[in-house]
């Protein structure tokens, strides 16, 4: 039997925060695990997550995940989660560390930006990003539209 081939990492996306990048400019990114409740982890395989308002945060040494809306889970009884709760992110000591050295320069913060599966486990990854003006946020788009021309006078 002929193996599969192998799939890349964005057929297991199960949701991602695209206003991120509208946003912010994302300087660096970091792959990280979730702490999350047997519902939880359910809801998520059903794709149920919503990361747009979502950021993380060093506390004491630890990193959460705030504002990540995680639907209850359809089959769950009494013992439903809190959709809004914080989560804990797992990390090691040495990437807590840099972490909190990368954010502590003003007007950068830590996004969300896709939660996926990767042998078995949810794992979320996590951006470093810098708040973009107004300005900015114009030129992108302007950007994006010349491109999309230059797309489809190539097309005909």
């Amino acid at each position: 039997m002929a193996k599969k081939p192998k799939q890349k990492n964005d057929d297991n996306v199960l949701a991602s925060n695209r206003k991120a990048s509208h946003d912010f400019t994302i300087l660096d990114t970091i792959e990280c695990g979730v702490v999350l409740t047997g519902t939880e982890i359910k809801s998520v395989r059903q794709s149920k997550i919503n990361l747009k308002d979502g950021f993380a945060r060093v506390e004491r040494g630890e990193v959460w995940m705030y504002n990540v809306h995680i639907s209850e889970f359809s089959q769950g009884n009494i013992f439903n989660h809190d959709p809004l709760r914080p989560r804990k992110l797992l990390l090691k000591k040495s990437q807590i560390l840099k972490l909190e050295k990368d954010i502590q320069r003003e007007g950068q913060t830590l996004v969300p930006l896709k939660v996926y599966l990767k042998h078995g486990y949810a794992k979320v990854l996590l951006g470093i990003a810098e708040g973009k003006k107004k300005y900015d946020k114009r030129r992108a788009l302007k950007e994006k539209d010349m491109k999309r021309e230059a797309q489809r006078a190539l097309k005909n």
